[in-house]
């Protein structure tokens, strides 16, 4: 009787096994099912509170009314629907960030990543499912978030007299571009924490970026009037990241034509998610190529 040697390629994942695997990873972790059902939370409770502490009324239909003032009033309306559709996000991105560095760098923790990387020698194939598994849950979680802030809203924004249909082009956009941002926060993190390979020095770093460090250069730019202190938070991910699900109407157009007067920088949401794609493509590139050049 003859043996058949089983030898590491015979256990070697494709990517769509890798796929499985972290889909079975992620979604087994408690930390996971915390981290995305306080989002859920957090995105509903707060876009709630909004809604009821809203002081709005509805003004008395006029037939002769002025269309200046009515178009006025119809985008005062769609920006706070947008407002409190997506209020949470501006919370719940620090926890897309804690689980983005969580994902990558527990398994450093505990040794797993050897697993890992057995199953995949070329480490790169991992690395890539791992972040496509949790960008894609993210999304799905954050566009479930934001639906179901919109729904249970829309009828205490209507007794306000905010009559506001999500399905139009300028609310809704924002809305999916609020759950793209958590979504791509969490890839950024991700890249992070396959950088640092440490989980108290990813939430530093990623926290850091997303959170302090804009607060930092406003207080620079309130104390120096600097210009270059604004552009440059105008610049940082979470600044560029919030024009993605900000209403862009004629207001934010007045504004932005003001900020160019005195060369503060003001982007649209599509510069803004080209600004925070690139900050995700860095990361995640020099992740891959640390990730492929270390030992384990």
């Amino acid at each position: 009787m003859t043996e058949t040697a089983v030898t590491h390629s015979d256990i070697r994942l494709g990517f769509a096994g890798l796929l499985r695997s972290e889909w079975i990873k992620l979604r087994t972790l408690r930390s996971t099912v915390w981290c995305y059902a306080i989002i859920v939370l957090l995105t509903v409770g707060f876009g709630m509170l909004l809604a009821l502490t809203l002081n709005h009324s509805a003004p008395p239909a006029a037939g002769g009314a002025d269309p200046a003032l009515q178009t006025g009033l119809l985008e005062q309306e769609r920006m706070i629907a947008v407002q409190v559709a997506t209020i949470g996000v501006n919370f719940t991105q620090l926890i897309a960030a804690v689980l983005g560095v969580l994902v990558i760098s527990g398994e450093y923790g505990t040794g797993m990543i050897r697993s890992t990387m057995t199953a995949a020698p070329g480490r790169i194939g991992a690395y890539a499912a791992k972040a496509l598994v949790l960008g894609v849950t993210t999304l799905v979680v954050a566009v479930v978030s934001v639906a179901l802030t919109a729904l249970a809203t829309a009828p205490i924004l209507g007794a306000k007299g905010v009559d506001v249909q999500f399905g139009e082009a300028s609310v809704l956009l924002p809305l999916l571009g609020g759950a793209g941002y958590l979504a791509l926060v969490a890839v950024l993190a991700f890249g992070i924490g396959a950088i640092v390979r440490n989980t108290a020095g990813g939430l530093a770093v990623a926290l850091g970026l997303v959170l302090v460090l804009p607060i930092v250069m406003q207080i620079i730019y309130g104390t120096t009037q600097g210009a270059w202190a604004y552009n440059v938070s105008a610049l940082l991910p979470s600044s560029a990241g919030g024009r993605i699900f900000a209403y862009d109407g004629s207001t934010q157009q007045t504004i932005a034509e003001s900020n160019a007067d005195h060369g503060l920088l003001t982007l649209t949401p599509g510069q803004g998610l080209v600004v925070l794609l690139a900050w995700v493509a860095v990361s995640l590139v020099v992740g891959a190529i640390l990730t492929k050049r270390r030992d384990v």
